[in-house]
């Protein structure tokens, strides 16, 4: 890379880093992974280090993320709050270990404590008072979010016996536990808002909100792990949270004193298997000089310390080389870039392909044909390229250029404000957009129509079906005379699809594919609006009304009706004989169930998963995701999955069969 392409790519670096970090500490909705965050701070300190005069003292190289709030009042810090530097790898603790021995000049020790995912804060003491509770902010200075911290049980207001010193800070990590986020993301999807990505996205906001007893509500938690002052206890680190333990703070769990940067590193190998047992999010180990004039002696830089180093825990990640890139068309029109890869062991499977997500991804990482590329699985299914090797980068290689036309249909693609994909807008004379509806609508939660996607590429490929309306026209002598079909599999299609006239409005009205409408939508839309021509003729204000519907979705379904071509559809089904009526007589049988939380894992042999949510919800009760400490019940089949078995244990989670659960219900 040239000068003038590293000064375009600095300035690029520097405007997407800002923006990462507002995302991350001020709004509580990253973007992106812990990882590809740190792949492109990385680069950035590369490319500042290789042109060194293109280096900025405001840069997001040399500076802290930022926290703060218009909302709060700003308070300095007494001591700079800086961040860690981040490590992923044995060696650059073995590197960090080496450089401290080069300044200190005798013996010394490690501390090594959980690196928790959640809010940084900071707690003054005034003999033995809680004062004052101040976030991270830009390290200078941070909110007061006082208030807010006084609703957490777990931070005293007054501290317990007399030795603490007069005035002293205590930092640490305010989290949100694994049973205060299932509950307070089933609260949420209850009354319709969006759930939180995750416990630290969940902590942060609410730290933010500006209704303490909101806060309160929510099960905040905090371990401290770090003090400051004057007149310390002790000269040691872990000393100091060994006393202040006694002084009733929630000092931070599992710490150990090690000898050496062996240990230290036997410390993160045994906390990367041991997490997943935690009730808690951790995502690294921090290790810490312990002794506190040795911290004094190594100093800072000027955004970490010198004394400490974070060391975080790797998603399953690999490196491979990046061969062509292919553009998918989605049944809503969605464009999403897929890298296709040279073959590479991932989680033990070979990965050849993997998702791009959209433009803004791949100039944000600086993608391009031939780079060597970071793939990460992680929790997700389908691998996607988080980063490139800039090192290995070919000489000549030239930035992706995105496709401005559809790959199927050529239709020019727009981009709607707001929206992070492309869309192709040609949704009635797209191939995979057409056939992406009708997959949709014969899927097994829809109309659970028996016909595979080979059937449905064959069926349209033959000109006999260009939209879902379509495959109630079919006769079984089409069908008989197509290559793979014959008189049996004819007549069981078309049996499916009689069949399907039986189902529910609510899976009807999912069928039909309206944007943000999933099923929990639509059974909503069908309980409150009854049949498909008060849906059709709601108005926005009308579906605003509707709990659990916001603006989003009502902008959507109006949008979708307001095309005659749908409407023109939904004639066609109601002619074919499709149930367009919610069946208002069985919505309750009984009140068995009422105010259970009951989750479900396994497979049954007289019930199908599907009809278990419905019956739970008919008698009362309500169908969780997830295990959490308000279950009152655990229903099991066969092959349970592991993660809730072992939660629900722990939480002594009542246990129910199959059978039981139908003798329950009656």
């Amino acid at each position: 890379m040239n000068k003038k392409e590293a000064v375009k790519r600095i300035e690029f670096l520097r405007e997407e880093l800002k923006k990462h970090n507002h995302n991350y500490y001020v709004l509580s909705k990253p973007a992106i992974s812990d990882f590809e965050y740190d792949i492109m701070m990385n680069d950035l300190v590369f490319l500042e280090n290789k042109f060194p005069d293109l280096k900025d003292e405001n840069s997001p190289s040399a500076k802290v993320g930022n926290d703060s709030s218009n909302e709060f009042v700003q308070v300095d810090h007494k001591y700079p709050m800086l961040s860690l530097g981040n490590t992923y790898s044995e060696e650059d603790l073995i590197d960090f270990d080496s450089r401290v021995k080069k300044i200190l000049t005798g013996p010394f020790s490690y501390t090594c404590e959980l690196k928790y995912d959640g809010a940084s804060i900071s707690l003054v003491y005034k003999n033995g008072k809680l004062t004052r509770a101040v976030t991270r902010g830009d390290g200078d200075k941070g909110d007061d979010v006082t208030a807010n911290v006084r609703t957490i049980r777990t931070i005293p207001h007054t501290l317990t016996g007399s030795d603490y010193p007069a005035e002293f800070e205590i930092r640490g990590e305010i989290i949100l536990p694994h049973d205060s986020f299932d509950k307070l993301n089933n609260d949420r999807i209850s009354a319709g808002d969006f759930a939180f990505a995750n416990p630290r996205n969940a902590a942060s906001g609410t730290l933010k909100l500006q209704n303490p007893a909101e806060v309160a509500k929510r099960g905040l938690d905090c371990f401290l792990y770090y003090l400051l002052g004057e007149n310390l206890p002790t000269n040691s680190h872990f000393e100091n949270l060994i006393a202040a333990r006694k002084w009733g703070l929630n000092v931070a769990p599992h710490p150990e004193r090690v000898s050496t940067i062996e240990e230290a590193i036997g410390f993160t190998k045994k906390w990367n298997e041991k997490r997943y047992d935690l009730p808690f999010d951790i995502d690294g180990i921090v290790v810490k000089v312990d002794s506190l004039d040795q911290q004094r002696v190594l100093g800072f830089t000027s955004k970490s310390p010198r004394w400490a180093i974070s060391y975080k825990f790797k998603a399953e990640q690999a490196v491979t080389d990046l061969l062509s890139i292919d553009y998918q068309v989605g049944r809503t029109g969605a464009i999403t870039p897929v890298a296709n890869l040279e073959p590479v062991l991932l989680a033990g499977t070979t990965v050849k392909r993997a998702s791009l997500h959209n433009a803004d991804q791949i100039s944000l990482h600086d993608i391009r044909i031939n780079d060597r590329v970071y793939v990460e699985k992680g929790g997700e299914i389908i691998p996607k390229v988080v980063g490139v090797d800039l090192n290995s980068r070919l000489p000549g290689s030239q930035p992706v250029v995105y496709i401005s036309n559809c790959p199927e249909c050529g239709t020019e693609l727009i981009r709607k404000e707001g929206e992070a994909k492309h869309f192709c807008p040609n949704e009635d004379g797209c191939p995979p957009q057409i056939k992406g509806k009708i997959e949709h609508f014969v899927s097994r939660k829809a109309m659970n129509i028996n016909c595979a996607e080979a059937t449905i590429d064959l069926l349209y490929q033959k000109g006999l079906i260009k939209n879902i309306a379509d495959l109630y026209d079919l006769k079984k002598e089409q069908i008989a005379n197509l290559e793979r079909f014959g008189e049996k599999s004819a007549q069981n299609l078309t049996e499916s699809i009689q069949e399907s006239k039986k189902a529910g409005f609510e899976r009807v009205l999912f069928a039909l594919g309206i944007r943000f409408v999933g099923e929990t939508v639509a059974k909503t839309l069908a309980k409150k609006l009854k049949n498909i021509d008060l849906v059709i003729n709601a108005s926005l204000d009308q579906l605003r009304e509707i709990e659990e519907i916001g603006d989003k979705i009502a902008e959507s379904v109006t949008q979708h009706f307001s095309k005659p071509g749908n409407i023109e559809i939904v004639n066609r089904l109601k002619a074919a004989g499709v149930n367009f009526q919610a069946d208002e007589s069985n919505d309750i049988l009984s009140d068995k169930l009422n105010g259970l939380t009951i989750v479900i894992s396994g497979t049954f042999s007289r019930l199908s998963r599907d009809e278990i949510k419905e019956l739970i919800v008919k008698h009362g009760g309500k169908n969780a995701g997830s295990i959490s400490a308000n279950t009152d019940y655990f229903l099991t089949g066969a092959n349970i999955g592991p993660e809730k078995l072992k939660k629900a244990q722990k939480l002594g989670i009542k246990f129910l069969t199959e059978d039981e659960f139908i003798d329950m219900i009656g």
